[in-house]
């Protein structure tokens, strides 16, 4: 792997694990239309995408119904969902690693900007990061696509070959080619091998240690 100055990293599934948080809200919106799930992980899908895409592509809810399971998912998880959550083993290693060795740590998530600086905050890693790249509340820089121009943009990176966008699921590499960048999946997070080759990952590595070895200088 060649040598990148730029980490533009997601964050649900990369760098922390979101499974309670994010299911449990999920199950919330759910059930103020009527749904019951059986079982959590049944939810897992939803781990990565725009929440908007997600309960049209699995529930087959219009747009209005939609925004109104957005609305419900986000009242739950401002003030509880949001700590449902915990830092993989060793990421924050890795990211005190990175930044001592000079790279640039920019956040690039789908999660709302708002949420996302909180939950840094909550983990004390928010010192790592230059920049913080989210969606918007009112829609804007809906796809990861968007999130990570943002970020370019909002950073004047124009030599792309000196960035990487890592992330878990397919979203994070479609949205990396979509900027022209190399993408390294992880299978820690909730996406498989064949989503992420199938997607065209530059690299797909298997745990945090492995990103570390690969990524760093040892």
């Amino acid at each position: 792997m060649k040598e990148y100055n730029y980490l533009l990293m997601d964050l649900d599934g990369t760098i922390t694990d979101p499974m309670i948080g994010i299911t449990r809200c999920v199950e919330y919106a759910l059930n103020h239309f009527g749904i019951q799930v059986k079982d959590l992980r049944e939810l897992c899908p939803f781990i990565g995408p725009p929440l908007l895409d997600s309960f049209r592509e699995f529930y087959h809810f219009t747009d209005e119904q939609a925004k109104e399971a957005a609305a419900k998912y986000r009242e739950r998880f401002a003030d509880t969902g949001i700590y449902e959550n915990k830092l993989y083993e060793g990421m924050k290693d890795f990211l005190e690693e990175a930044t001592r060795q000079g790279r640039t740590l920019i956040l690039a998530t789908s999660k709302p900007t708002v949420f996302a600086k909180r939950i840094l905050d909550y983990f004390d890693i928010d010192r790592y990061f230059t920049f913080v790249a989210g969606s918007g509340l009112d829609g804007s820089f809906y796809t990861k696509g968007d999130v990570i121009r943002h970020a370019l943009q909002s950073n004047n990176l124009t030599d792309l070959s000196s960035v990487v966008m890592i992330g878990d699921r397919k979203h994070d590499i479609i949205g990396a080619k979509e900027n022209q960048l190399d993408s390294i999946g992880v299978l820690y997070g909730y996406g498989d091998r064949a989503e992420l080759s199938a997607a065209g990952a530059d690299y797909i590595v298997t745990d945090i240690a492995e990103l570390r070895r690969q990524l760093l200088h040892q």
